[in-house]
């Protein structure tokens, strides 16, 4: 049974996001096409998750065996979000894009799934490649909304886009590759012109046929042209 995890980082709500229009619509046609699948759900738009401090860092870098209570406690939200992405074959991400990088709270969450001895391994032994992802074999769906327009490879703000290169970065700690990431954008959104309703219907169509060919689960290739 294929597991997938949606998660919106929005801070608008269902009635103003376009993100939030996106992981809907690919959720449901993801179902449609395989009934048996389960979905795990978790809104860190609307419910973020605190930011980390010197007591999370204190206690993430501290041997499980050596823990105190107050260790055990300040992790326990980190090891339930950690959870849920080992529990995930397939991983969809509403990302807006907020001045030109990731919503505060999409990096807080990645903040708390890169937690050594759950997602990554350090070895000095590695010499200048002393991480090594823990978790493998995940797929990436970035479903994301630009108030501009050209953030791809070889556009005219190409060199403005820090969202798309952050969470490729950091993929590897959900376990995803960063050739398995698959990004629909809808772009012009301050411009509300002929060019975003174009947009808007061209990332709904590619929502909706990616949903559907991941219909054989995480091991099937995506690729939406």
């Amino acid at each position: 049974m294929t597991t997938l995890l949606r998660i919106d980082a929005s801070a608008q709500l269902e009635d103003r996001s376009l993100t939030r229009m996106l992981t809907t619509l690919f959720t449901t046609e993801f179902l449609a096409a395989n009934p048996d699948a389960k979905v795990i759900t978790r809104d860190i738009g609307k419910d973020p998750v605190p930011a980390i401090d010197h007591r999370f860092i204190h206690a993430a870098f501290t041997p499980l065996e050596a823990r105190e209570d107050w260790m055990a406690e300040r992790l326990a939200l980190s090891d339930r979000l950690i959870d849920e992405v080992e529990a995930a074959d397939i991983i969809v991400l509403g990302a807006p894009m907020y001045n030109y990088g990731m919503p505060a709270a999409l990096k807080g969450w990645i903040d708390h799934i890169a937690r050594i001895g759950r997602t990554f391994s350090f070895d000095l032994a590695r010499g200048d490649v002393p991480i090594e992802p823990i978790l493998k074999g995940k797929q990436l769906v970035v479903l994301s909304s630009r108030g501009e327009f050209g953030f791809e490879p070889g556009g005219p703000r190409a060199h403005m886009n820090a969202l798309d290169p952050a969470i490729a970065a950091c993929a590897h700690y959900l376990g995803v590759d960063a050739a398995d990431i698959e990004t629909i954008a809808i772009e012009y959104q301050e411009f509300k012109d002929a060019r975003h309703d174009r947009s808007v219907i061209a990332a709904k169509e590619a929502t909706r046929d990616l949903a559907v060919r991941s219909e054989q689960g995480a091991e099937q290739n995506f690729s939406v042209g």
